[in-house]
């Protein structure tokens, strides 16, 4: 007969180590997978496509109910930056139950471009919901041919 150790919290660590590594930031995710585009002290991240045209790239935000004219787009140093609100509208119900699923609360993403993008053209417009960002790419330079002498 062998003797077993009996350790009483054994399964609950284990458990808690396959969580922590589940959400770490070291799990294996393929290149470009890992979205680190939001910041940890958003309330919440709104969804966004990202297409490559050819003359420019389209980002495009899922933000419902939030005013186009309080949302912030700026482009610093190669990195486009779209922040703001969604305010909570407070209603008060007598009776029956309440269920709410929408997030409120500021957001921020941070999109990190690349060199062939033109930050002094970028434009924005949002409707119906969607933010739509527009960033054209630069003229591609043509070779300039130095006469010899």
């Amino acid at each position: 007969m062998n003797v077993v150790r009996y350790e009483p919290w054994g399964l609950l660590r284990r458990f808690n180590e396959d969580v922590n590594q589940l959400f770490s930031e070291s799990r294996n995710l393929p290149v470009g997978e890992d979205d680190r585009s939001s910041i940890v002290t958003s309330n919440w991240s709104p969804a966004v496509d990202i297409k490559e045209e050819d003359e420019r790239f389209v980002l495009k935000a899922d933000i419902p109910g939030v005013d186009p004219k309080d949302i912030d787009v700026t482009m610093a140093d190669g990195v486009l930056t779209i922040k703001g609100e969604r305010k909570h509208e407070s209603e008060e119900e007598a009776e029956g139950y309440k269920r709410v699923e929408r997030s409120y609360g500021s957001f921020y993403r941070r999109f990190s471009l690349p060199d062939t993008a033109d930050a002094e053209r970028v434009t924005a417009k949002g409707k119906d919901g969607v933010l739509e960002v527009f960033i054209p790419k630069q003229e591609k330079v043509q070779p300039r041919r130095i006469a010899v002498s």
